[in-house]
């Protein structure tokens, strides 16, 4: 310390508890954003680690909800969920089983999981917009999710082909990301390889490198 003077004892136990308490880092791992935006946003992010807590009937519902009032191409609403909690034991392992192995080494732990699917084809007219209005409805859970400091994170990893298999999801219909729901958990919970990507920065591409004016490419200074 300048001058020779140590910290207050108070102040050298924050400075020791930011050094070593990772769980503090994840419980703020907000949004470093560029431009102002919504707090439920910047608070919004995608953990692996899961508390041993269940999501009650009334907020799992609300989530879906929310889902339910997403903007949808002439009002389609082509999405549909299979989910699952751990209150249903069996579902839940129904569930698991199509995740991959890399995403069921933590997945297991959300007490919900549940399959986003969207419809692709209305008998012989396809649905063009099906999958991202599904993506728009998962959008809506997301936030609705952060606003009860419920966490979700979406995965790509899972067999589809098993998915469909499994649960007898008709050929019009696509399914499209799994989702791990819950309240953020213990980091001790997760290998160490999960734990690094845990902690680490958040980062995303700057504007300038997707918004575009004139033509593509063309970076909106």
């Amino acid at each position: 310390m300048p001058g020779g003077h140590e910290a207050p004892v108070f102040a050298r136990a924050i400075i020791i508890r930011a050094q070593r308490d990772p769980v503090d880092q994840i419980l703020n791992k907000r949004a470093p954003a560029e431009y102002p935006i919504a707090d439920v946003l910047a608070r919004r992010w995608s953990p692996r680690a899961f508390a041993d807590r269940a999501v009650g009937e009334t907020d799992l519902r609300t989530l879906f909800e929310a889902a339910r009032w997403a903007p949808s191409r002439s009002n389609s609403q082509p999405w549909r969920f299979l989910v699952a909690t751990r209150r249903e034991p069996r579902e839940h392992e129904r569930l698991a089983s199509v995740l991959s192995d890399r995403n069921r080494r933590w997945a297991t732990r959300a007490p919900v999981l549940a399959l986003g699917i969207a419809q692709v084809r209305d008998g012989d007219r396809p649905l063009l917009h099906g999958h991202y209005d599904v993506g728009q409805a998962v959008g809506s859970l997301l936030v609705q999710a952060t606003e009860l400091d419920l966490h979700v994170h979406q995965m790509a990893g899972y067999d589809r082909q098993a998915a469909r298999e499994l649960f007898g999801i008709p050929d019009d219909f696509e399914p499209m990301s799994a989702l791990a729901i819950g309240y953020l958990g213990d980091l001790d919970s997760l290998p160490e390889d999960l734990r690094e990507r845990e902690l680490a920065a958040r980062q995303r591409r700057s504007t300038h490198e997707f918004v575009f004016t004139g033509q593509f490419g063309s970076s909106r200074a």
